[in-house]
């Protein structure tokens, strides 16, 4: 088994598509294709801010993460967001999400981020175990407000 982590390329649509919809079931998300096909044109535009990387064992696609930059003007300085990470539930216990956070936290060192950041779900115990060994647990609440709302 070799686990080769690297940026997404055009030819892993199809595969990156049944990731990231094994992502939004994982946390109950409803997602189409046509919000799929959405993302992955942010992903293949090099214009575009998001970023991924993919990862593959034996040359299969088991893992996913997107990333983008933040800027953080508090700090004046540039974080990276990371936004998603999914490994298939088979292919959990091969370090492959490490080896993606991994993968992001080198990219953010070549373009001199000060952080990398990522949330997850209170209740998603088995990353939150691997994310405590790699990261610091921040005090910091999020709050979604949604934009076509209610006014304050």
């Amino acid at each position: 088994m070799t686990l080769n982590i690297r940026a997404v390329a055009a030819a892993d649509r199809a595969a990156w598509g049944g990731l990231f919809k094994g992502y939004a079931a994982f946390y109950g998300v409803a997602q189409t294709e046509d919000m799929r096909d959405r993302v992955w044109e942010w992903l293949i535009d090099p214009a575009h801010e998001v970023n991924g990387f993919v990862a593959e064992v034996d040359g299969a696609l088991v893992g996913l993460t997107h990333y983008r930059p933040f800027e953080r003007p508090l700090a004046a300085g540039t974080g990276g967001f990371l936004d998603d990470l999914f490994v298939s539930p088979d292919a959990r216990g091969l370090k492959a999400g490490e080896a993606l956070i991994a993968a992001v936290q080198a990219e953010g060192r070549k373009r001199g981020w000060g952080v990398v950041r990522w949330i997850t779900a209170d209740d998603n115990y088995r990353a939150r175990g691997l994310y405590d060994q790699l990261a610091t647990r921040t005090g910091w609440v999020t709050y979604d407000l949604d934009v076509d709302g209610a006014t304050i």
